[in-house]
């Protein structure tokens, strides 16, 4: 009997060491390894509040501010904390509906019940003045400061972009973004993000059963400060941005101006734009909305991603091609042959520098079948795959073809066909008499415009470049002090077209501008020396106005391209005097012809959309892909083939 008993004894003692041993473990697990209790205790008196940093701000090439910070607020909740709170004061004081304040909870709550979440995004300075007074009633919520953007003159959305909010993706791949967050969307905001962002910060301070703040717990040692993001000193001139603006107000297409010796763009214009304002603050949703569907499609950057054919203006990479391979001399002259191809009725292009000036297009079918209808070395005789593939090759070096690694996002790289893609789109073959259209920059040939900005510049380089970027420098001290700059924008691209060739280029461009017979005579600016060529392009609708400059003719400062989209008329009608327009205002800095700058600013050349008939053909001319085909005939300077059919973006 005694053993039994001794026997239960044991059993029993077991019990209970085996029970206080499972307590003091889990005891032991809350206390020290898991934390969830402590977090809910926490959160009971401590409030977690994240410190946004200032994004850097961005200035133009001389120092005036572009984009600068302003502070709005972030009304913050904890589901669980909130209780017995009066929504009809608390939605008038938020300007929201019951229905609202339903709906916003009910979102916060499938996010937690114990995590804060945003309740109300970027409320402004003043309305949360009033709100602030009578927040500490509301339990469960408070605010978290922020800054959002703003843009003083209301310029280069192309340029600058937006920001907005974070999403799932993005915060997948990148640790730094929580839910919530600021991302930049677009323009050098999306380039330089991690420049531009700086660091959060965290703050914790106590709060009592009132929700009120009672200072900083422990006095500040868990806090952890934002850093500022750094500046950007863009290479953008704000006073030639808001005249290019000015001069693209009722037009569509694009301006892009850059200084030769540096490739730093100094205006960069996609018409029609958009004031940047309308994408920050609480209404960029519905602004965002309203640009996405205007048909004009301010959104679409056409300096960068629009692909057109170039017209006439590609005529000078022809010729500069052709010289180099030593298919023809500066003195060679082919008649005007409109049997051929089409053409305005000029006098006889007799040499190089005439055919440019006069805008030949005989002359430069004649010098394309020249350029492809090599002989293989390889085999002795013509072969126009041959002289295709070292014609593409020539052209890809000028810049075409390839995509810029401007600091831009959604950078196109246009079209040079080669081979392959004649292989492909003619599976029975191909020759010269089926390609001809490239040779007056129609078919299947197209660009973008920063790409005939660039080789503006090229040319007035006499045959190198350097990309084309539009931030000078980043960081530094407050005056940009100490900035650095990457270093692949200070490194030359050379296009191994000897040397000798472009002066006779150049000596053509001056021609177009000032001799007789040139087509760009409304791109002369008194005392400048501009040198251009003038494009017509043709496409579905109206054709396209093109032109490319520079000047000074020596030691240029400038080089531009102007590309409007159906504006009847030609080149040398409303691109060329735009294009002189603006070099006058960049090199003089004032616009003395007061009469020509009036005509082109209220000017509206732009064929209306949709284009008119509404046809098919005409709807898809609306579109942004392009399309080309092969059959030539035009008349005019651009004297394009009906060929190539781009479209209005």
């Amino acid at each position: 009997m005694k053993n039994i008993l001794s026997s239960r004894r044991f059993v029993i003692i077991g019990i209970f060491v085996a029970v206080g041993l499972v307590f003091a473990i889990r005891l032991l697990y809350i206390q020290i390894i898991d934390d969830t209790y402590r977090e809910l205790a926490n959160r009971n008196a401590l409030r977690y509040v994240t410190q946004y940093p200032s994004r850097g701000l961005v200035y133009d090439r001389y120092g005036k501010l572009l984009v600068y910070n302003e502070i709005v607020y972030d009304l913050m909740v904890i589901p669980r904390q909130v209780k017995n709170i009066d929504t009809n004061e608390f939605c008038s004081l938020l300007k929201i509906t019951k229905e609202d304040f339903v709906k916003k909870m009910d979102k916060a709550k499938k996010y937690s019940m114990y995590a804060p979440s945003f309740f109300e995004k970027q409320i402004s300075k003043e309305d949360f003045a009033t709100l602030q007074e009578r927040l500490y009633i509301f339990q469960g919520f408070y605010a978290q400061k922020r800054t959002i953007r703003s843009y003083p003159d209301s310029v280069a959305a192309a340029v600058l972009g937006y920001i907005g909010e974070v999403n799932d993706k993005k915060i997948e791949q990148d640790s730094y973004y929580k839910r919530g967050d600021y991302i930049g969307i677009s323009g050098i905001e999306r380039s330089y993000e991690k420049i531009l962002r700086g660091e959060k910060g965290n703050k914790v301070t106590l709060v009592d059963v009132h929700n009120r703040e009672k200072g900083s717990f422990q006095d500040g040692k868990f806090d952890v400060p934002a850093v500022a993001g750094q500046n950007l000193y863009s290479t953008i001139d704000l006073d030639l941005q808001k005249y290019a603006e000015k001069l693209m107000k009722n037009k569509r297409g694009s301006v892009v101006a850059i200084e030769p010796k540096s490739g730093e763009v100094l205006c960069f214009v996609s018409a029609p734009s958009y004031d940047p304002n309308l994408l920050a603050g609480r209404e960029r949703g519905k602004n965002y909305k309203m640009l996405n569907e205007d048909i004009s499609k301010p959104l679409f950057n056409r300096a960068l991603m629009a692909q057109y054919p170039p017209g006439s203006i590609f005529k000078v990479a022809q010729a500069l091609v052709a010289l180099d391979m030593g298919v023809i001399s500066p003195e060679s002259g082919f008649p005007c042959d409109k049997g051929l191809v089409g053409c305005h009725n000029h006098p006889y292009a007799s040499r190089v520098r005439d055919a440019i000036k006069m805008s030949c297009n005989p002359y430069f079918y004649r010098v394309f079948q020249r350029e492809v209808q090599q002989v293989n070395p390889k085999t002795g005789r013509p072969d126009s795959k041959y002289g295709l593939s070292l014609w593409t090759s020539a052209m890809n070096r000028m810049g075409f073809g390839t995509r810029m690694d401007i600091d831009l996002p959604s950078v196109t790289k246009g079209h040079i066909p080669d081979t392959s893609f004649y292989n492909r789109w003619y599976p029975t073959g191909w020759n010269f008499y089926t390609i001809y259209s490239n040779s007056i920059g129609q078919g299947e040939v197209m660009v973008v415009p920063i790409q005939m900005a660039n080789f503006a510049a090229l040319v007035a380089n006499r045959g190198w470049y350097i990309t084309p970027h539009l931030v000078k420098a980043f960081g530094g001290d407050n005056e940009g002090k100490h900035a650095k700059i990457y270093k692949k924008y200070t490194e030359k691209h050379y296009s191994l077209i000897a040397s000798s060739w472009w002066n006779i280029a150049v000596e053509g461009m001056w021609a177009v501008v000032h001799e007789g017979g040139g087509t760009g005579h409304r791109a002369d600016v008194p005392g400048l020396n501009v040198c251009g060529k003038t494009g017509t392009a043709e496409n579905i609708g109206a054709d396209h106005s093109v032109f490319i400059a520079f000047a000074p003719k020596e030691n240029p400062q400038i080089a531009v391209s102007v590309y409007v989209e159906n504006a009847r008329g030609g080149g040398g009608t409303w691109a060329a005097p735009i294009a002189g327009l603006i070099i006058e205002k960049y090199i003089k800095r004032e616009v003395e012809r007061q009469d020509v700058e009036k005509t082109y600013m209220e000017a509206a050349p732009c064929q209306p959309l949709p284009l008119r008939g509404g046809s098919s053909k005409a709807k898809k001319a609306q579109k942004s892909s392009s399309t080309s085909s092969n059959d030539a005939s035009s008349s005019g300077d651009g004297q394009q083939a009906n060929s190539s059919q781009a479209n209005n973006d």
